[in-house]
């Protein structure tokens, strides 16, 4: 059995449990607050990023690199790689933009998007110039067919639906406008069609339950 370590709240978490759930992969999950400084944390992942994935053969961290894992180890289950070397590396061509050039760079304004923090003027002016240029790439590559990567469910689905709307919703507190969208990216669609799979209804209702918790929690501190 492998166990899926992070929280809920964290799209790179719901990242690699959406594959496992896709994937059929039986899995048990340990709610693990990300930036731990506790030693067994550290020792599978040592910058205490979550999620990271217990394997009866040791740890992985790092979502991507879990997901290709549980591509590879499990090949019998649902693919979410295409067979063929090429398209293969279209799927995660697409992964990658979403990632590092959609997600990352929109991270920035998450502490005063959604968290009460405060970015810097200049930080915003600087994600907004990178967003224009990265966001018009990215609609060169994304198909939307309705998927990502064409007319089939892929790994670059678990990370598009779970990035996307985070960019988009960060951008629209901050600059009072969805940059994806002005770009010319139609993603409310896509992720609504995303979002009627069972297994991402199950992603979407465990990380409300979870944020239930932590806010009763905090009241009752309080």
């Amino acid at each position: 059995m492998i166990t899926l370590c992070g929280i809920p709240l964290s799209n790179y978490y719901n990242k690699a449990k959406f594959a496992l759930l896709e994937k059929g992969i039986p899995f048990t999950e340990e709610r693990i607050e990300t930036h731990s400084h506790d030693e067994a944390v550290l020792s599978c992942s040592p910058l205490g990023k979550v999620p990271f994935l217990k394997t009866p053969q040791g740890s992985l961290c790092e979502s991507q690199v879990i997901v290709d894992y549980l591509e590879a180890a499990y090949p019998g289950a649902p693919r979410l790689i295409p067979a063929d070397p090429f398209e293969a590396a279209k799927v995660r061509e697409l992964i990658s933009y979403v990632d590092l050039h959609l997600e990352l760079v929109a991270r920035e304004l998450y502490a005063e998007a959604f968290f009460g923090g405060q970015v810097s003027d200049g930080t915003k002016k600087r994600v907004a110039r990178l967003l224009a240029g990265n966001i018009a790439a990215f609609k060169r590559l994304a198909k939307f067919g309705p998927y990502l990567a064409g007319d089939t469910f892929t790994m670059a689905d678990c990370a598009g639906w779970v990035s996307l709307p985070l960019v988009a919703m960060s951008t629209k507190v901050i600059y009072g406008e969805d940059l994806l969208a002005a770009g010319g990216v139609d993603w409310k669609p896509y992720a609504k069609l995303i979002g009627e799979r069972p297994h991402a209804a199950r992603v979407v209702a465990d990380r409300k339950a979870d944020q239930e918790r932590s806010l009763a929690a905090n009241r009752a501190q309080t």
